[in-house]
């Protein structure tokens, strides 16, 4: 072997292993991933930890015209769904006022022609970039009768909701994970 094979080799191996780790749940801000015939741009990424080591992991990702939030819940299995931002009061004054009311919202929720049952709520901590300290949230998790549509209030503060609409996703419709290049 000349000097010049050994230098090839070096860096070869370096891209390599690289690219070698690269799957959904390794992805950084900065890469971009394909999913539903777009790229899509990483712009953050955040987890949330329910106690007891319950945490959720969520990427914010960005195409030209759309932002998307990539959840990743770990069960038995790795659970994946997407959601996007709804404006809160487009669920309707009846719901704000059944917090005001009860404290929580109420047990059923009918969106566009969709009822949501809630599943199940929880008091967490929200942790920007993975890192503490934590931002205090509650959140209440609703479905169709399918079970593959899902409807999210987080409460922020005393009078600061978000919500969400969602769906399940599988790994494997997430495809050409690439870092950025300052993440090479």
């Amino acid at each position: 072997m000349g000097w010049k094979d050994f230098f090839k080799k070096g860096k070869g191996d370096q891209e390599e292993e690289t690219f070698k780790d690269l799957s959904l749940k390794s992805m950084e801000p900065g890469f971009y991933v394909d999913y539903d015939l777009k790229t899509w741009q990483v712009k953050a990424y955040n987890t949330y930890d329910w106690g007891a080591g319950d945490i959720s992991y969520e990427w914010q990702l960005v195409s030209s015209d759309d932002t998307i939030y990539l959840e990743r819940e770990v069960d038995d299995e790795d659970e994946w769904c997407i959601s996007r931002k709804i404006g809160f009061a487009s669920l309707g004054a009846e719901v704000r006022n059944h917090i005001v009311q009860h404290e929580d919202p109420p047990d059923e929720i009918t969106y566009k022609g969709v009822t949501y049952y809630m599943e199940e709520m929880g008091g967490g901590q929200f942790l920007k970039g993975g890192k503490g300290p934590g931002q205090q949230l509650l959140k209440w998790d609703y479905e169709d009768d399918s079970g593959e549509k899902y409807l999210s209030i987080e409460q922020w503060g005393e009078e600061d909701f978000e919500a969400s609409l969602g769906e399940p996703v599988e790994e494997y419709q997430f495809t050409n994970i690439l870092p950025s290049e300052s993440n090479v």
